[in-house]
């Protein structure tokens, strides 16, 4: 059935009377630009242990559903000791344990997996693989032990959890073998095709005191770390050193300048192996305070964390046989710490993070593209905690089993296509202006991230309306224009996905009920319908004009939109 571009408009969402600003978006599927690298398929948190828990698997069932392509968890405090005087440990904020390594009385070492395989289960039930942080210390190998655990309230200062698993372990060598026992033990659980699919990296964020050593020492750890990795699997895929703040002034060349000739300390060879390469970006947001035109509002910060991808990409394409490696963005956030709590719940619960995390991402892609690396993935750091308050201010994906509008953003993700197409938008800011200055002008960024399946058959496009200030404004219509489509064909199917107020988004659907804290078992299975992703109207046929087709939607700010046309 042909439908009338009239009705076309309507169906889409477009409403005149609203939209005070038109941009046009093209799109060429015969204009292929490259492989659309599926970055957004990893996760991580600070927290292990919630993984097992009953919220945790819930997320990691959803976390494991949301594209074809694989997805990875990364996680903190894997090897780190439990507390044994502590009532509330190994859940609470930023703080995990598995007692992996102890000591019997005479030094001799005692190796448990029992909790890293409860973890790490937990994971591949879901269909989720490890990407395995290979930390922190035990207490019992730790050289400064006491105190060793701690508590964090969301706004205690950082200083406060550099305890006693920060620091060097008493043997480099116990490290090196500690290290092996866990590849061994793992390869002998769940054999070794499933740990050759893994990633094993050396630590977190070695360039601030995540780390309470010298640079040549975290090298130390890194070479002791990686031997015992290999020793047990010659095939894994090892790597590091996930450092904070892109190339971490110096840190990444020298770390990746030591892989290639610097001497072993496990071996007394020269360099290291290294498998793939890691680094942390992040934004900055700020609360703005009231003027005479605005009032108070939260700020995000986009340009301070591309600022971070485009020092490290710049660092590692001057290393000629390394910059084919793939590249992480292990942690890649609109700010800083998901265990803090927030200035503002809106931010993390509502429609700017989704908005954010696609522009962001997409400009990534086009750096990694700039640079030619091998971007693999973007690492969002945000999971779950059970037994919390519905929609509390830290950054998460879920709320007691209700996922929040940003898990959809992933789902978005997931349905695009293997390989990238040309687009433009007369709304879309300019790379460079975005490095600079992030999205603080007087427009809003309207952008466009098309694909094309490797058949020919699917294409899919995103497009959201972004800007650093939360505040609203009026809609944005957007005309776009699809040439060059399946060529041959009179009709096609358009699919229209949408993250915006009212769809996929379970956290306006509990603000209209009043914010609960006791919801009804009716009203929870209402909004974890809701937190799914959802379409703007039906799937709806179109009528190609010699492989063009002309879409007009309304678009408000910070929704996204994903259109699939097969």
């Amino acid at each position: 059935m042909y439908i009338p571009s009239r009705t076309l408009f309507l169906l889409c969402g477009f409403i005149h009377r609203s939209a005070a600003r038109r941009v046009n978006i093209s799109v060429s599927a015969s204009k292929i630009l490259g492989e659309l690298p599926p970055v957004a398929r990893f996760f991580g948190a600070d927290e292990p242990n919630y993984a097992t828990y009953p919220d945790g698997r819930a997320l990691l069932s959803h976390l494991g559903s949301v594209g074809p392509q694989q997805t990875y968890f990364r996680t903190h405090n894997l090897l780190t000791t439990c507390d044994p005087a502590s009532e509330t440990s190994p859940h609470r904020l930023k703080w995990g344990c598995t007692d992996a390594y102890t000591e019997d009385a005479d030094g001799r070492p005692i190796y448990n997996f029992t909790i890293t395989d409860l973890i790490f289960d937990a994971y591949l039930e879901n269909g989720v693989k490890p990407y395995v942080q290979i930390g922190f210390m035990p207490k019992a190998l730790s050289k400064n032990p006491e105190p060793y655990s701690f508590d964090f309230n969301g706004a205690a200062a950082a200083n406060d959890i550099f305890t006693g698993w920060s620091h060097l372990p008493t043997s480099f060598e116990k490290w090196g073998e500690l290290v092996y026992q866990w590849v061994k033990h793992c390869v002998e659980r769940y054999g070794v095709p499933e740990v050759e699919s893994w990633y094993w990296e050396v630590w977190n964020e070695p360039n601030i005191p995540y780390w309470n050593g010298t640079q040549e020492e975290y090298f130390m750890l890194y070479d002791h770390a990686v031997q015992g990795v290999l020793r047990a699997l010659p095939s894994a895929a090892v790597g590091g050193p996930e450092v904070a703040g892109g190339a971490g002034g110096d840190w990444l060349g020298l770390f990746l300048d030591h892989t290639l000739k610097g001497q072993n300390s496990a071996t007394n060879a020269t360099g290291s192996p290294i498998d793939f390469i890691s680094f942390h970006a992040k934004g900055s947001p700020i609360f703005v305070n009231a003027t005479d035109s605005t009032p108070s509002h939260l700020q995000m910060n986009m340009a301070t964390a591309l600022q971070n991808v485009d020092e490290a990409f710049s660092v590692i394409k001057s290393f000629d046989t390394l910059n084919h490696l793939p590249v992480f963005i292990g942690e890649d956030d609109p700010d800083s710490c998901a265990a803090c709590l927030s200035s503002s719940v809106d931010y993390r619960n509502g429609l700017i993070y989704p908005s954010y995390t696609v522009a962001a991402f997409t400009r990534e892609i086009d750096l990694a593209m700039r640079y030619d690396v091998n971007l693999t993935g973007a690492l969002t750091w945000a999971f779950e905690y059970d037994d919390h308050p519905f929609f509390d201010n830290f950054r998460v994906l879920s709320t007691n089993q209700i996922d929040k509008p940003i898990l959809n953003i992933f789902r978005m993700f997931g349905l695009m296509q293997e390989k990238r197409l040309e687009a433009n938008s007369t709304g879309q800011a300019l790379l460079d202006d975005v490095l600079t200055n992030s999205v603080k002008g007087e427009l809003s960024d309207v952008g466009v991230l098309a694909s094309a399946s490797a058949a020919g058959d699917k294409l899919a496009l995103m497009v959201w309306n972004y800007h650093d200030d939360a505040l609203s404004r009026p809609d944005t219509e957007v005309s776009l224009r699809l040439s060059d489509a399946f060529l041959g064909r009179g009709d096609v199917k358009l699919s229209h996905y949408r993250i915006d107020e009212s769809h996929s988004n379970a956290y306006s659907a509990w603000l209209e009920l009043g914010s609960p804290q006791d919801p009804t078992q009716e009203q929870i299975s209402g909004m974890q319908a809701d937190g799914m992703l959802q379409m703007l109207h039906p799937p709806i046929p179109l009528k190609l004009d010699d492989g063009v087709v002309n879409i007009q939607f309304g678009l408000p700010i910070h929704a996204v939109s994903l259109l699939v046309i097969e």
